[in-house]
């Protein structure tokens, strides 16, 4: 094999996690690279992991290197490639007596673990590491991770892979198209209900969507809806959150992250703003991404929004100001 690769993923006994983690070391993800894991759980179920171990060993993945786990977050992410930090606090648990419902919750609870493990990130990972957070709420999550590694060498990314994809799937449908046929699928914002789905900039067989898809209302009441509420309809349908297609998400991430990318293409993640489409600098919010020939990760700058795209726009940008509002005590 021509290299190898370090993958840290937290959260390694979950659901996501296990239809995550075999894929990794599957030949495709990191191509012909050797992959060595090293597996993060909470000390209360670290121990499950072993037989995710085993269930690993038993599948005879040729790529697959060393594998370790750990509830030490700080010994897992030395000299680490990339980092899929899939483990948080979810909605509807009970955590220190109190049902966690509210989203400012979830936002005080997870960021305090979020400063913990950027601090491990920053000094133990490798200096042009990448790290994608799947742990909702994700954007947040990676700003106080990012803030507190206080590495700028490494790239911080929070997932919209898994919305982009929702995306597609819904506009293959609306225009009689294989779901391959749909590409450049920008979720603009905050991974929440607030992000804005773009249906104009899409890219189906080749034309934007603009000029396949003369359906305004349909847009506003039905697509931007259907994807915002996915999740939850997910949910509600199966009792449990997303896990084989969030895993999914978070590989495609992944791919598209050390993947050049074929001129005019981009892929859909949440970067620190640069100040790009009228984004405050630093924000972590959802933008067309491409990456060059040298690992590196640039938004892509050339897409036109139109008035209507604005709009939505703004409406996730002013949430992810608020809620970095909510955060600020736990950054420098």
């Amino acid at each position: 094999m021509s290299s190898s690769v370090k993958v840290v993923v937290t959260g390694a006994a979950g659901q996501i996690a296990y239809s995550l983690i075999p894929r990794l070391v599957d030949g495709k993800t990191f191509g012909n690279k050797k992959v060595d894991l090293s597996l993060v759980e909470i000390p209360q179920v670290v121990s499950k992991l072993e037989g995710l171990v085993m269930e690993l060993e038993d599948s005879y993945f040729p790529n697959m290197g060393d594998v370790t786990y750990t509830d030490n977050f700080e010994e897992a992410s030395k000299d680490a490639d990339w980092f899929l930090l899939v483990g948080s606090i979810p909605r509807g648990i009970v955590y220190n007596g109190k049902k966690i419902e509210e989203r400012s919750d979830l936002l005080s609870i997870n960021g305090g673990i979020f400063v913990d493990q950027g601090k491990a990130i920053g000094a133990y990972g490798k200096e042009n590491a990448k790290i994608l957070v799947v742990g909702n709420p994700a954007n947040t999550n990676a700003l106080i991770g990012k803030d507190a590694a206080n590495n700028n060498s490494q790239t911080w990314l929070a997932m919209t892979m898994l919305d982009s994809n929702r995306a597609k799937s819904v506009i293959a449908k609306k225009t009689n198209n294989n779901i391959s046929d749909v590409s450049n699928m920008i979720i603009w914002g905050n991974h929440s209900p607030t992000m804005y789905p773009d249906a104009e900039n899409v890219v189906i067989n080749g034309e934007l969507g603009s000029s396949i898809i003369n359906d305004m209302e349909w847009i506003e009441s039905d697509f931007i809806p259907t994807v915002q509420q996915r999740g939850k309809a997910v949910i509600d349908a199966r009792g449990a959150s997303s896990a084989t297609s969030a895993a999914k998400a978070a590989i495609d991430t992944v791919i598209a992250s050390e993947s050049p990318a074929v001129s005019g293409e981009c892929f859909s993640a949440a970067i620190a703003s640069d100040g790009s489409y009228d984004v405050p600098e630093g924000l972590i919010c959802g933008y067309p991404l491409i990456t060059l020939d040298d690992g590196t990760i640039e938004i892509k700058r050339d897409i036109s929004l139109s008035d209507f795209a604005k709009s939505k726009f703004k409406i996730s940008i002013d949430e992810l100001i608020s809620e970095r509002e909510a955060v600020k005590h736990l950054m420098k």
